[in-house]
């Protein structure tokens, strides 16, 4: 068997396996990524799967985190391509019945989110631009938890219970929030703050769409702090998201990083109990001092080290590890002569130029229901959230036409069979459609060049995301921060030494903030003795 060797090899090209393949590579340690598909990114990949010349982003859709990754700022990854669009309206709410769209515009636009917000309820508007402007406060706090191991987030007081809940209360306290809003759910905490049906449903969405479910106790604090934070202030890569994984790529390629492609890996060698490499595609590819898997943590340690190199809680750890429903998502694609032109549009046309637009609800109610039915394995009724990024990014699609994408909620991908999945393909772009319509009259089958669906299933074999799930496991108390993805492996090592998890499996699990791969590195510089990672201007 042929064998090469480094000093350090990556399993998977996502963006966390770019990350700390270029890091590794900057700190003197020869590094090779292999890389099972014909191109890097992962989650964060746009292509041409219904009609050349309209590019949709299959997975990650925006950046929030932007402004505090420090790859990019430690890589210039703006000057290897990287650019991005923030839109002025961030995301809205429309109504078949025409009634005012909600709309939350950008950071600096708060006025007219408060002007949209106001023409249902004033007090409303106040409250949610002052838990906005307060969130904002966190900013300095929220990238530390980030780019930190889990540990380290407790020195700054969001590591435990009671550390949150008195930031919350500091913070909030004179807004009527208490330390015990730390143990509420995420929609708790949206129904007692908001009045307005027609914003709470967005909130809702809002809210499960980054992982949080809205049902799931002890989240609260993270709805108040977190997601107020990233809530519209999501900026559009140009060209797509892969723009992103692309301009990273770069930045391996220019380290000396050697990157491999179309070598899916079979297994992960094991010797005397220590990780020496991986074998893919018939060669063996040596590390002498570590491998890092970008898999999640049951591929990685069930599927490519295998149980009878683990010990029986290492092994039980894993299987029990649980993927979905909070954060698997469908993706549709249609291809259009016009955007979208919605009913609402007659009180506020910003809906219209809306980055990130949601139809086929009524009001809270019939969202959480809809949420609800996704996750007990039910196909819920048609509706959406939508993207027309071509309003913003005129290579998304041909002169005078326009690409649409979206997300629906549905349940895991184990939950139907391949017959009933390549039904739900075949039917349900076009039952969306037909509700789409209620909203934009427009949206007619004549305005619809071509579409295509992207499913759960789908996603589980082109991108290993195990039973559809972006996130490489679900969003709930006992697998977030220290407790990700279990308490043993929280610090990014496992019991095989010189293995390494820097996948979205690890904290602080999915998004497009390279946290997982930033952080491994940081535990491996301890091990290793390499350079810290922190530049200068920040503190993490």
């Amino acid at each position: 068997m042929t064998s090469r060797t480094y000093d350090a090899v990556v399993i998977g090209a996502g963006h966390n396996g770019l990350c700390l393949a270029a890091y590794l590579q900057r700190a003197g340690l020869s590094t090779a990524i292999i890389e099972r598909r014909h191109e890097e990114g992962g989650g964060v990949n746009t292509e041409e799967p219904v009609l050349s010349g309209y590019r949709h982003n299959m997975h990650a859709q925006f950046m929030e985190f932007f402004d505090v990754m420090p790859m990019i700022q430690d890589f210039g990854l703006e000057d290897l391509g990287l650019r991005t669009v923030m839109p002025e309206a961030q995301a809205g709410i429309a109504f078949a019945d025409g009634r005012p769209p909600v709309i939350l515009h950008r950071p600096d636009l708060l006025d007219r989110t408060h002007a949209s917000i106001a023409r249902y309820s004033r007090s409303d508007a106040d409250t949610f631009v002052e838990l906005k402007q307060r969130a904002a406060r966190f900013e300095e706090l929220l990238a530390v938890g980030l780019y930190n191991p889990p540990g380290s987030t407790a020195a700054v007081g969001m590591g435990t219970l009671e550390g949150r809940a008195a930031i919350l209360e500091g913070t909030f306290g004179d807004l009527g929030v208490t330390g015990h809003f730390a143990l509420k759910t995420p929609k708790m905490v949206i129904d007692e703050m908001f009045e307005t049906p027609e914003l709470r449903a967005l909130m809702y969405r809002v809210s499960v769409e980054w992982g949080l479910p809205i049902d799931t106790a002890v989240t609260g604090t993270d709805f108040l702090t977190f997601l107020m934070w990233t809530t519209a202030n999501w900026k559009l890569v140009m060209g797509g998201t892969h723009g992103l994984a692309k301009a990273m790529t770069q930045a391996c390629y220019r380290e000396g990083v050697d990157l491999i492609e179309n070598a899916h890996v079979d297994r992960i060698l094991v010797e005397d109990g220590r990780a020496v490499g991986v074998v893919a595609r018939g060669v063996e590819y040596r590390a002498e001092k570590l491998v890092a898997s970008n898999a999640d943590v049951h591929q990685t340690l069930i599927g490519l080290v295998g149980e009878e190199h683990l010990s029986p809680l290492w092994a039980k750890r894993a299987k029990d590890f649980r993927y979905g429903p909070s954060h698997v998502l469908a993706t549709p694609m249609f291809c259009l002569y016009e955007a979208p032109a919605y009913r609402s549009a007659r009180w506020d046309p910003e809906i219209d130029k809306c980055f990130y637009t949601v139809v086929g609800y009524d009001g809270p109610d019939d969202m959480a229901r809809y949420i609800r039915d996704a996750y007990s394995g039910l196909l819920p009724a048609p509706a959406a959230g939508t993207w027309v990024n071509s309003l913003w990014d005129r290579s998304q699609a041909p002169p005078g036409r326009h690409a649409a994408t979206g997300w629906y909620f549905f349940p895991v991908a184990s939950e139907l069979s391949t017959e009933e999945w390549e039904e739900v393909r075949t039917t349900f772009n076009d039952r969306f459609l037909a509700r789409w319509r209620e909203f934009a009259p427009n949206m007619t089958a004549d305005n619809v060049i071509a579409h295509k669906l992207y499913t759960p299933d789908q996603m589980e074999r082109k991108n290993m995301m195990r039973e559809g799930d972006f996130s490489h496991g679900e969003f709930v108390p006992d697998q977030q921060g220290v407790n990700r993805p279990f308490p043993e492996a929280s610090n990014y090592r496992t019991e095989i030494d010189g293995l390494y998890l820097c996948g979205s499996s690890a904290y602080p699990g999915g998004g497009v903030h390279a946290a997982c791969g930033y952080n491994a590195y940081k535990k491996i510089a301890e091990d290793f003795g390499l350079p810290s990672p922190i530049g200068s201007g920040r503190s993490y």
